[in-house]
């Protein structure tokens, strides 16, 4: 048995451990890094970046049979579905180098590729090391939820870890759950040809405004996909290649391939957690508003820590533990300015509260306008106007914002900005966006805010009829 003492433990490759273990390192601290399994975690291999590099091939599909309104001949797209995969891999493969053991054992970092498990409130157990540690970060994310329903344990299912090994193409792809992971992978299986059925147990995207959830089902179903909704899956059967799913309310839906998307669970069943104190809750490891556990040595980031599963909010709570495990200095989490992005197309973005729990809360008191995608230039220069941005207001601060349209997550950032310093709309308002650019939503949602004030106010109108009078 080897012992080893260091000032900061990390538990879990991901993006948040990586974030940490990197960041830490390289301020002087002594940094030991576990991973049992593969470096860049969920993110790298299984999640963000592969699902994005199928929803890539699969706009290149479907711009191929949708280009006569540019004035380009519609052509039937001859997709190999084989080499999609190898685009995915490809992918993966130029971003490994950034998450490799080498990389970060460049920084100082020492890596050793096994599990970790606490064998008491300090110390660590990994393989045939004993690691003690000022301060531990778990950092061990999550992976897919696959819950007990009767037949799925006897035939053959996918999740976000097995679906970007697939190299035949399924005939008819019956997905269980209609949230962002569901809906994303629907609107890429059918632009690649396959037929596609969504059964969601309540309503698909039911977690965003409805009103915006409506525009991207609209989108997916005018392609195709079918989305059953208020239909809970109470029994499967069938084999490969015929697989049967039934559901609460009667209906029969038979498909070739099943992908389980029914949400994530906490990575906590090998990490010993009572061994160490630390408490945990359904939705993970219990924290304070600092990302401590209830073993005050001990911090959970990212997905472990039951709060919002995404890999930038990993990143983020990296940064916030850096101040307080190396410099002892007070830090806390927030997430009104976490946004968060379902990769359809149209794109649904959101930071902040959605119209609907921002009136629980200020009542009256909020304001709530809108820009439709159709009055921006680029938009109707690229025709892709549909969709519209929706801001939230309160004592002319937003505290919300939704969008719904083209690059919707690339303008949502703007907004995180704004929201996490608590900018007022004038400050807002004051952006200068380049023309034509799709940004020019975020500068023209801000003066359909004042223009309210400033065009239908008599009072205004009579100040500057006076004054115009006296001007020379």
């Amino acid at each position: 048995m080897k012992h080893i003492n260091t000032d900061l433990l990390v538990i879990g490759a991901g993006s948040g451990g990586l974030s940490v273990a990197a960041g830490a390192s390289q301020m002087g601290a002594d940094v030991v890094l576990l991973e049992g399994h593969k470096m860049g975690g969920d993110c790298l291999n299984y999640g963000c970046v592969p699902s994005k590099a199928l929803i890539a091939s699969a706009k290149a599909a479907y711009a191929q049979g949708h280009s006569v309104e540019y004035g380009v001949r519609n052509a039937k797209p001859k997709v190999n579905f084989g080499a999609t995969r190898d685009h995915v891999r490809d992918v993966i493969a130029q971003i490994e180098p950034v998450d490799s053991q080498e990389r970060f054992e460049g920084f100082g970092v020492r890596v050793i590729r096994e599990f970790g498990a606490f064998v008491s409130p300090a110390q660590v157990q990994a393989g045939g090391y004993r690691i003690t540690a000022r301060r531990v970060v778990v950092a061990t994310g999550s992976s897919p939820l696959v819950p007990p329903i009767p037949g799925l344990d006897k035939v053959p299912y996918e999740t976000n870890e097995t679906l970007f090994e697939l190299r035949t193409k399924p005939r008819h792809l019956l997905i269980l759950g209609g949230g962002p992971i569901g809906m994303e992978m629907a609107q890429a299986h059918i632009r690649l040809g396959c037929q596609v059925t969504v059964i969601e147990g309540a309503k698909a995207l039911g977690r965003d405004d409805p009103e915006l959830a409506a525009v991207v089902l609209g989108a997916l179903r005018e392609e195709g996909v079918e989305i059953a909704e208020g239909a809970m899956a109470t029994k499967i059967s069938g084999h490969a290649g015929a697989i049967k799913v039934e559901t609460q309310d009667g209906q029969l839906f038979f498909g070739t391939h099943l992908l389980v998307a029914l949400g994530r669970r906490t990575n906590v069943d090998k990490l010993n957690l009572e061994a160490a104190g630390i408490e945990t809750t359904r939705a993970g490891i219990k924290v304070d508003a600092g990302l401590r556990t209830s073993n005050k040595r001990v911090y959970a980031i990212g997905d472990v820590a039951g709060g919002m599963q995404f890999t930038h909010v990993a990143g983020y709570h990296a940064g916030v533990i850096i101040r307080s495990a190396l410099f002892g200095l007070p830090s806390k989490a927030r997430d009104n300015h976490i946004p968060r992005v379902t990769y359809c197309d149209p794109e649904l973005a959101q930071v902040g509260l959605t119209e609907d729990e921002a009136r629980l809360i200020y009542g009256v008191k909020l304001s709530v306008t809108r820009f439709d995608y159709h009055h921006n230039d680029r938009a109707i220069a690229e025709r892709k106007t549909k969709g519209f941005i929706k801001l939230m207001v309160f004592n002319s601060r937003p505290v919300g914002v939704s969008i719904v349209g083209h690059l919707g997550g690339e303008l949502i950032g703007f907004w995180s900005m704004v929201i996490a310093n608590r900018m007022k709309m004038g400050q807002v308002a004051a952006m200068v966006a380049p023309y034509p650019t799709i940004s020019e939503i975020n500068k023209r949602v801000a003066g359909a805010y004042f223009s309210p004030g400033l065009f239908d106010n008599p009072t205004l109108k009579r100040i500057v009829g006076l004054v115009q009078r006296w001007l020379p």
